[in-house]
């Protein structure tokens, strides 16, 4: 199987995922082994809903969309046109994936077989029903995939490297028990916004789905904002006002009431708007329901600290303050080329021989 045909396969899945959007479920004749696939895959995604609580249906269709978008001919040759595939033996590189939004590890997934290589996956509990589907497509419209695909439930055994996303605790018995393995490890991860106090109404809007998306749960969520001294919030609130319904999702009201008594009897000082609250704290993680504030007094030391602390930052949402940072309300809307913890995968992948 040669480049083509993968990137070929990737863009049959693409279609495939087309059908399933945020407007709705919509049947197109033309896609190939749609008999097969089509209803089964309304299955899976009723099935993931009913597993994971945070799965919504909103959340998982945003996912399918936005591969969907990603997976074109033209997107996935301009992706790869980089890199030299030259893979005569594959190895098989094994994957430890994440489950805290719909398909977070198809990135990897997809970086480990268009370099060539084959995958072993093991995936969280959490989010184990809609990729194994999705590889039984790619297997069916290219059956060369066929072999070069595998899951595990168990112990990980006979692969030759390995891509393992967790928690800064899962972290460190990853690096432990891969040593001996070529191995990408990534920790927890944050994303911060800057705000400059005259951002529009619009853009404010915006960074309310660079907030809320998931429900905050993912890396690429905003949990922070940093401010100049004497912000009114007054605008930004305003800005997410557009998500309040959020607070009639039960998982998420439950945690904003815990986190809301939390912070009251501890006697923290906190702003709440009925179904955000915001709290000023040093840290970059904060609990479901809350985005973190800090103010700054110089935009060039904040630079500075945030250039000492980026292992801990996934992505920077700002306006003029930074040549890598991204435009309010596109966190989760990554490209293909846009690699977690800006660690590539692809060229990862390409070195296991």
């Amino acid at each position: 199987m040669d480049l083509q045909q993968r990137i070929n396969a990737f863009a049959k899945l693409g279609n495939f995922l087309s059908q399933f959007t945020s407007e709705g479920i919509r049947r197109k004749d033309e896609i190939p082994h749609n008999d097969l696939f089509f209803e089964g895959f309304q299955h899976q995604i009723k099935l993931a809903q009913e597993h994971n609580g945070w799965f919504t249906k909103e959340n998982v269709f945003f996912a399918l969309e936005g591969w969907s978008k990603q997976l074109t001919e033209s997107n996935l040759n301009t992706w790869v046109e980089k890199y030299q595939f030259n893979i005569s033996s594959p190895k098989t590189i094994a994957i430890v994936m994440a489950g805290n939004i719909p398909l977070v590890g198809f990135h990897d997934f997809l970086s480990v077989l268009i370099s060539g290589q084959n995958v072993l996956v093991k995936q969280s509990s959490n989010d184990k029903h809609l990729l194994p589907f999705l590889a039984k497509y790619l297997e069916h419209v290219e059956p060369a995939f066929r072999g070069k695909i595998s899951f595990t439930e168990g112990r990980l055994e006979q692969f030759d490297a390995v891509i393992a996303t967790g928690s800064d605790n899962t972290a460190r018995y990853f690096e432990y028990y891969f040593k001996d393995k070529p191995s990408i490890i990534r920790k927890n991860r944050n994303s911060i916004a800057v705000l400059r106090g005259n951002e529009s109404d619009g853009e404010l809007k915006a960074l309310s789905e660079d907030v809320f998306r998931y429900y905050g749960l993912g890396c690429r969520n905003v949990s922070k904002i940093f401010v100049p001294k004497d912000y009114e919030f007054d605008a930004f609130f305003n800005g997410m006002y557009h998500w309040h319904p959020i607070i009639n999702q039960s998982k998420y009201a439950n945690n904003y009431d815990y986190n809301k008594a939390v912070y009251l009897m501890s006697e923290f000082q906190m702003l709440e708007n009925g179904f955000l609250m915001i709290k000023e704290d040093a840290n970059f993680s904060s609990p479901i329901a809350t985005v973190f504030y800090e103010y700054y007094d110089s935009e060039a030391d904040l630079k500075t600290m945030l250039d000492d602390r980026k292992d801990q930052i996934q992505c920077v949402v700002a306006h003029g303050f930074r040549d890598d940072e991204i435009q309010f309300g596109q966190t989760q809307l990554p490209n293909l080329g846009d690699y977690a913890d800006d660690v590539d995968t692809i060229s990862f992948a390409l070195t296991i021989c």
